[in-house]
């Protein structure tokens, strides 16, 4: 028996063929390529869902169900993807389009909390009862699990810690507010924050490590300056992670998880940015003299949390 889950991202779009072992025995990637008209994203869904059957070698009728993972809030009663800033979807109607290609079951879920479903079931979260999942990808996401159970609100748009204010009247967010963790603490915030401190610092190591070119700037950039002693990367760091921190003790302050992981590309540093993290979450969260705590390490599933979070959304 197997289930399709799809991640569909502000970068990439990826399908992958996961078994009843939460095992992705086939993959499909297709680049999101925003922005553009929604209807050619989702096109590019189905592509990506048959590209994965391919590698997997099974046909359609082996499929049980399909799982798709995406930015924003969803509607999961009518099938719609409601708002997604990051793909400039609106009310785009994404079941009935992939209904009608493949005629079979059909969930929406965001994207966060498929990552969050993943990583409870399969990965780092595997075995608690309430547990958070932060994704830093190209916003940053969150999926909430309470008492084994995702938390939706009463319209399934629970969850989107990204777009909680850390700093009232900061940096503009896309989805319309200032401030947003987001803002601060994505893989595009960081990526903005170390374009700007290379423009003040043009002795800095990390326009080395680019070949002298600012396009090349991505979320590692910062971090191997850092491990090169170079200043003005360590700031870098720095400042993300005091932002990450605030929204992270945050979380912990609100949900009190057993666990909470950390995913998404600038999740992949581990122990670089999580150790930080902690010594200022010790200090600041208010839960301090508790004598059970949270929990704060990384995702085990790296991108394939959501992948396998979208394929289990029919359980």
């Amino acid at each position: 028996m197997y289930r399709i889950g799809v991640d569909l991202g502000g970068t990439n779009i990826v399908a992958g063929v996961v078994d009843e072992y939460y095992r992705i025995v086939g993959k499909g990637k297709m680049p999101t390529a925003c922005p553009r008209p929604s209807w050619e994203i989702i096109n590019d869904v189905a592509l990506s869902i048959n590209m994965a059957l391919e590698e997997a070698k099974i046909s359609l009728d082996e499929v049980v169900s399909i799982g798709i993972g995406t930015p924003g809030s969803v509607n999961k009663k009518y099938g719609i993807i409601e708002y997604a800033n990051n793909l400039g979807f609106d009310n785009v109607p994404a079941k009935d389009i992939l209904q009608s290609k493949f005629n079979k079951p059909i969930y929406l879920e965001n994207d966060a909390n498929c990552a969050a479903l993943g990583e409870a079931k399969a990965g780092a979260g595997e075995g608690v009862a309430n547990f958070v999942a932060v994704t830093l990808g190209t916003g940053v996401g969150s999926g909430i699990v309470v008492n084994g159970k995702l938390l939706n609100g009463c319209n399934d748009a629970a969850g989107e810690a990204g777009h909680m204010v850390i700093l009232a009247d900061g940096e503009q967010c896309t989805c319309g507010r200032k401030g947003c963790w987001e803002a601060y603490s994505s893989a595009t915030a960081l990526i903005r924050q170390t374009k700007e401190a290379m423009g003040k610092n043009l002795d800095s190591a990390m326009w080395t490590l680019v070949d002298g070119d600012i396009n090349k700037v991505d979320g590692r950039t910062a971090f191997n300056a850092m491990r090169k002693n170079d200043a003005a990367g360590t700031k870098v760091v720095d400042t993300y992670i005091h932002y990450l921190a605030i929204g992270i003790t945050n979380m912990i302050n609100l949900f009190q998880p057993e666990i909470l992981c950390v995913g998404g590309g600038i999740g992949n540093e581990g122990e670089s940015l999580l150790e930080p993290v902690r010594k200022i979450v010790n200090q600041e969260h208010y839960s301090v003299h508790s004598v059970v705590q949270t929990r704060i390490c990384s995702a085990k599933l790296g991108n394939d949390a959501g992948i396998i979070g979208a394929a289990l959304l029919d359980e």
